[in-house]
């Protein structure tokens, strides 16, 4: 055996065996938090991807792993390049790698493991590190609370369980596996980042995670002179995911978004709804509640790309109901679909309940093959989707129609001299068909 290969079956790297853990699994056990005076008093989170060995103005605050997991892998993979910066906050909560209900077992127990090893190793260099805790189902309660001293101080997030956006609540998830923590970990006190459930129990420090921004101008999170991301908006900066279901809840519609029940009904039912030009959009709604096409009596600004009218097959996933971006003949649906009623107008959406709150949201509607009617300095344009590809341009002027390829793409398009990233989200939308 050489030198090099007998230093690598023995580094940590491989091993990572230096810290004791209790039962057959050995996961590592986070040293219990001393609490100091003032540690909980008006308690800020930062986002570790917001963290920066240059920021003076959130040394007081946590620092939080609430985020998609390959936004901090680099932890587990290289874990002394960030001890100097995570040291200089107030305490870190361990990382808080992914318990989806759908994972393999196996990658459950690996992620509990690393969650606590991290921790550790944090703790033995003098960090003051808070245990995050996940779970799954409870096929995962006998080992996703394994590292915890009883008496912890501990941390969860309560965002993918709270009823959001287009999604229902995970509430019944959450709180049997809050409820089973209570019981084998008897915790000090919970963080609770995002607003708690009534039924919680518990000595519990709520913390805000919108007002961890809203507080202050997103400039104090710039370092130097330089943005600590490409930032639209506040929302970017929140949450990222918290455990549940790795599809996320089942969709329902935006009580904000009135346009959003035209996908629901009797089956049969027609739903009307007029876009801000006064042309009339027909949602069918198939045999089980949900609609399965939508006629458009539109050309959506480019008779070029559009015949008017048109049809578009809807396609449900996880995450609600998608367009299906090719223009189709309406006697594909009519000639086998049989009309039962024409049900009441569904009220459009006002311009800012259409806004983009980020440029993900803008992302998403496009993706899901929807079609966008907006202004921008005083100027309207379209976009939509034609022959497999995303198109933009100025209404009205099919002459002016570029094509893309992605949603990615269509940003770096042009509205008069700014490009359509930097102000996706300051634009007036009339109109998104999703």
């Amino acid at each position: 055996m050489t030198e090099e290969n007998y230093n690598y079956r023995t580094s940590q790297a491989l091993l990572r065996n230096q810290f004791s853990g209790n039962g057959k699994l050995k996961i590592p056990i986070i040293p219990m938090f001393q609490e100091k005076p003032g540690d909980f008093d008006d308690l800020l989170l930062i986002g570790f991807d917001k963290t920066h060995l240059e920021d003076q103005n959130h040394l007081d605050r946590m620092v939080h792993f609430f985020l998609y997991d390959y936004r901090f892998e680099r932890v587990w993979k290289h874990p002394d390049n960030d001890v100097e910066k995570l040291s200089r906050y107030r305490a870190v909560l361990s990382p808080d790698f992914s318990m989806y209900l759908e994972m393999a077992p196996v990658m459950q127990i690996y992620n509990v493991f690393r969650n606590r090893w991290c921790g550790a190793y944090w703790a033995s260099k003098g960090i003051r590190v808070i245990p995050a805790v996940n779970w799954g189902d409870e096929s995962t309660f006998d080992f996703c609370f394994e590292g915890i001293e009883k008496g912890s101080v501990v941390a969860v997030s309560t965002y993918m369980a709270t009823e959001h956006d287009n999604c229902c609540d995970q509430k019944e998830w959450f709180i049997a596996g809050y409820d089973e923590m209570l019981r084998r970990i008897e915790p000090e006190k919970i963080i609770c980042y995002n607003t708690p459930f009534p039924e919680m129990q518990g000595n519990i420090i709520y913390v805000d995670y919108e007002r961890s921004f809203r507080g202050e101008d997103l400039d104090a999170f710039k370092i130097g002179s330089t943005s600590s991301g490409d930032r639209d908006t506040i929302e970017p900066y929140l949450i990222g995911k918290g455990g549940g279901s790795a599809y996320g809840a089942d969709w329902k519609p935006n009580p904000k978004k009135p346009n959003d029940w035209k996908f629901l009904g009797n089956p049969g039912d027609i739903n009307q709804t007029y876009n801000k030009h006064g042309e009339l959009y027909e949602t069918h709604i198939g045999p089980d509640g949900k609609a399965d096409y939508e006629i458009h009596h539109s050309d959506h600004g480019n008779p070029g790309e559009h015949v008017n009218p048109h049809a578009h097959e809807i396609i449900w996933t996880p995450t609600g109901p998608s367009f299906n971006p090719m223009d189709m003949p309406l006697k594909r649906f009519i000639q086998r679909k049989e009309i039962v009623s024409m049900t009441p107008l569904i009220p459009a959406n006002t311009p800012e309940q259409n806004q983009f709150v980020s440029i993900s949201d803008f992302k998403w509607c496009v993706d899901k093959g929807g079609e966008i009617d907006f202004i921008w300095d005083g100027k309207e344009y379209g976009i939509s989707h034609s022959r497999g590809r995303i198109i933009a341009y100025l209404w009205g002027q099919p002459d002016t129609t570029q094509y893309f390829a992605t949603a990615d793409d269509v940003l770096n398009y042009m509205v008069g001299s700014d490009r359509l990233r930097d102000v996706i989200t300051q634009v007036t939308v009339l109109d998104r068909t999703i």
